[in-house]
């Protein structure tokens, strides 16, 4: 078992902090702490519950202006972004405030004599692993619904975010949330797995890396506890020959390098009609380099390095066999500490792409995109599905009702028209494919979280 999580920050590569891994005796005491807390906090109102919720909101939101630099020195991001506070808050919000309609009683009364309802009730202990790339929107689509709902929840977050789930700690404390139901946790992947196969344990929510996914099924196997996973990613574009091509450019560019392409559904390979694909391209290239890199630190900073050396040197490596194959790079924006085994890595554009490259099939998650002409719409959608992942899948076109018919035949979790990158709270968030299994959100991220109860009471 590892001793300690050190995190290294991508802006020096320094440690920038450093945690001692939790201990079988005091993972056992947060066990037993959650589960004596939760019986207590299930058997509270909801209006209680979600009372309590929005203060735990409130009191996270208060502190992003320590978040934010935070942020930048554990995984990265430029402060100029201003953290995820309005994603945290925009979720968080709108999950507490459809709380009492998701979670009410489903009545039958249609058959005389009876009474007859389902209730929702809480699973029990929720373990909710959390990623670095969105450590704080990643963790509060699973935390809010699950507390309001009235589970307890054990946050195991990633070891280059660590101070994060101390943030969520604190703002549990400042909330007045009772003792153990909330547990903030620094374990390993060994002690991780070990909890997970101990039975304890009614879901599990993670989002990472789709071998990761592979081994929490591996380890919950024969458990029965419930999954919840969000997985890898290739999220697809397609621009039409009829989309405002201003407006597309400029969202394309930003779904693509946002967050130096870290993101789930981040934007990885544009699918292009051949009437309009020359003049797109040019519009792109233009308008990426304007995003450039630089310490995440700098105010005037756009794009800042990924999280660790060996992510950007992943994206190196598929950038290169690449332009082997015959890609063409079109930036060439230089910076001095963009080479290989540091995790500054400028942003890319590659033409002339086709399906045999990895940087079209396999997950990237790093600022580069590849850009591919297509014969229109039926070959559009033949590619777009040629993908092992299915998370998010974009359309860029001013018939919206084309949009929808074409969303109906690609496989993912969520068609966006004219937009991407974004996660709407009142829409289930949910993949298909290698992406994964279960949904966040909405009233059926509420439902994933509970256990239906049948009521068949028959009038004597």
């Amino acid at each position: 078992m590892t001793e300690a999580v050190k995190i290294i920050s991508p802006i020096d590569g320094r440690v920038y902090a450093e945690r001692p891994v939790a201990s079988a005796a005091e993972i056992e005491t947060a066990l037993d702490r959650a589960r004596a807390a939760q019986r207590a906090w299930a058997a509270t109102s909801l209006a209680e519950r979600t009372a309590a919720l929005t203060r735990f909101t409130d009191a996270l939101l208060a502190m992003n202006d320590e978040i934010v630099p935070e942020l930048a020195w554990q995984m990265g991001r430029p402060v100029r972004y201003g953290g995820e506070q309005r994603g945290v808050e925009e979720r968080a919000r709108y999950m507490i405030s459809i709380a009492e309609e998701a979670l009410a009683p489903l009545e039958k009364k249609d058959k005389p004599g009876f009474i007859r309802y389902i209730r929702r009730e809480p699973l029990g202990l929720v373990l909710v692993i959390a990623p670095w790339n969105y450590p704080y929107l990643t963790a509060i689509n699973s935390i809010v619904p699950a507390l309001v709902a009235g589970n307890a929840v054990l946050l195991k977050h990633a070891s280059q975010t660590l101070l994060v789930g101390e943030r969520f700690q604190k703002a549990a404390d400042a909330a007045g949330l009772p003792e153990g139901l909330f547990c903030n946790i620094v374990m390993d992947h060994e002690s991780t797995e070990k909890l997970i196969a101990s039975r304890r344990i009614d879901h599990i929510s993670f989002t990472g890396s789709v071998e990761g996914g592979r081994r929490i099924e591996k380890a919950a196997a024969g458990t029965f506890a419930t999954l919840g996973l969000e997985l890898g990613g290739k999220d697809p574009a397609y621009v039409r020959r009829d989309t405002d091509l201003d407006y597309t450019v400029e969202n394309l560019v930003d779904g693509s390098f946002f967050n130096s392409g870290q993101s789930c559904c981040g934007i990885e390979r544009i699918y292009v009609d051949a009437p309009i694909y020359d003049d797109f391209l040019e519009r792109f290239i233009e308008t990426a380099k304007g995003w450039t890199l630089g310490n995440p630190l700098d105010p005037e900073t756009v794009v800042g390095p990924m999280a660790r050396a060996s992510f950007a040197d992943h994206v190196r490596q598929q950038i290169a066999e690449a332009v082997r194959q015959g890609a063409k790079a079109h930036l060439d924006m230089k910076h001095p500490e963009d080479r290989k085994g540091s995790p500054y890595l400028a942003p890319q554009v590659l033409s002339n792409v086709n399906h045999q490259m990895s940087v079209m099939r396999e997950e990237s998650f790093g600022p580069v995109v590849g850009i591919m002409k297509v014969s229109g719409d039926e070959e559009a959608v033949t590619l777009m599905n040629d993908s092992p992942y299915g998370l998010t899948a974009s359309i860029w076109t001013k018939d919206l009702e084309a949009a929808a018919r074409l969303g109906d035949r690609i496989e993912t979790g969520t068609v966006f028209a004219n937009r991407c990158d974004y996660l709407d709270p009142a829409l289930v968030w949910t993949g298909v494919k290698d992406t994964g299994k279960g949904g966040a959100l909405s009233e059926i991220g509420y439902h994933n979280l509970t256990q239906p109860k049948s009521y068949h009471l028959k009038e004597v």
